[in-house]
């Protein structure tokens, strides 16, 4: 019986109209340009701001485009994947209304929920979801509405963040091409470092924690930059290494979009330049578990099928990994 392979064959994507840009931003907050783009490489950032949308707008938004682009028949999906930090409720899921707004009939569907990290875990449940012979069409999706859950008076946060999602198209396949090896990892040491105090069960909703400003992103930025710049490099020399990879026979590096110095310090680390490592944090931010799709969304067009590709990101948690995967098709078709 010959493997199966999961394979990428189409992606697509959405961001709001509206442009946050830094010079907005330093209306509200004691910042500017130079200082968001020396420290960050944040330009501008996406903000989903019409009242009464949330993440599964442009979750479903880029589904379509997807199904669209890849001429796929709505009843022949089987599963849908959203990995999101910011649903639109605790429950349902994001990826049920997604289901429902596309008439998915003959689709199942579910969240998962690793942080900035997300994509890269539902990559891999997808891929092994396709090659256990049981699923043959699966939509990923990788959506965040940061603006929901920060505080656009915390300097140290507001320019990092922004909205969008992207959705990739799994399908089995035979060839020699697709999802071809996973290192992910988990520690559980990030807590203390990047979280939103309360909505949990730990600390539900309460007069007090809206009062005290309980319900936005906290992050200590130096802490998670430091173990950020050490996990994603090592991790993607390890995946390099025990695939055969180098700075020759490696296309692209797909790294999560939280900082260009995290960027540049993994791209350094296996020697590959700056021009083959995909970069859009100047225009979207961090769009949490939307950057790694919305990477491949704004790069299709260069990609070529039998391309090395690494994926790799960082989240909270800490959550970290890195996922090798070989190009299924010329993306300028």
């Amino acid at each position: 019986m010959e493997k199966i392979n999961a394979v990428i064959t189409g992606v697509g994507g959405y961001v709001p109209d509206y442009v946050l840009t830094n010079e907005e931003l330093s209306r509200l907050v004691d910042t500017n340009d130079e200082w968001i783009m020396t420290r960050i490489g944040v330009k501008e950032r996406r903000i989903l701001n019409e009242e009464g949308l949330g993440t599964s707008y442009m979750a479903r938004k880029a589904a379509k485009q997807l199904m669209q682009k890849t001429n796929s028949d709505p009843e022949s999906i089987d599963c849908v994947i959203v990995s999101t930090t910011t649903p639109d409720y605790h429950f349902p899921s994001t990826a049920s209304i997604i289901i429902d707004k596309l008439g998915l009939k003959n689709a199942y569907a579910f969240d998962l929920q690793a942080a900035c990290c997300g994509f890269l875990y539902a990559m891999e449940t997808a891929a092994n979801m396709i090659q256990s012979g049981r699923h043959k069409k699966i939509i990923v999706v990788g959506a965040d509405k940061m603006s929901s859950m920060v505080d656009y008076y915390d300097r140290a946060t507001c320019p990092i963040f922004g909205d969008g999602a992207a959705a990739c198209m799994f399908e089995a396949t035979t060839e020699d091409v697709g999802v071809m090896d996973s290192i992910l990892r988990t520690d559980g040491k990030g807590l203390p470092f990047l979280h939103m105090k309360a909505g949990g069960s730990v600390c539900p909703p309460s007069y007090f924690t809206v009062d005290n400003k309980m319900h936005y992103l906290y992050q200590e930025g130096r802490t998670v930059f430091k173990y950020a710049v050490s996990y994603m490099s090592d991790v993607t020399e390890e995946i390099a290494k025990r695939n055969g990879l180098n700075k020759d026979n490696i296309n692209w590096i797909v790294p999560h979009q939280a900082n260009l110095r995290i960027i540049d310090a993994v791209a350094s680390r296996l020697e590959v330049p700056r021009e083959q490592v995909m970069i859009n944090i100047q225009r979207y931010g961090n769009t949490s578990a939307g950057t790694l799709p919305l990477c491949l969304w704004d790069y299709e067009k260069h990609l070529k099928k039998g391309d090395n590709l690494i994926f790799t990101a960082f989240g909270a948690g800490f959550t970290w990994g890195a996922v090798y995967v070989k190009w299924g098709y010329d993306g300028n078709k």
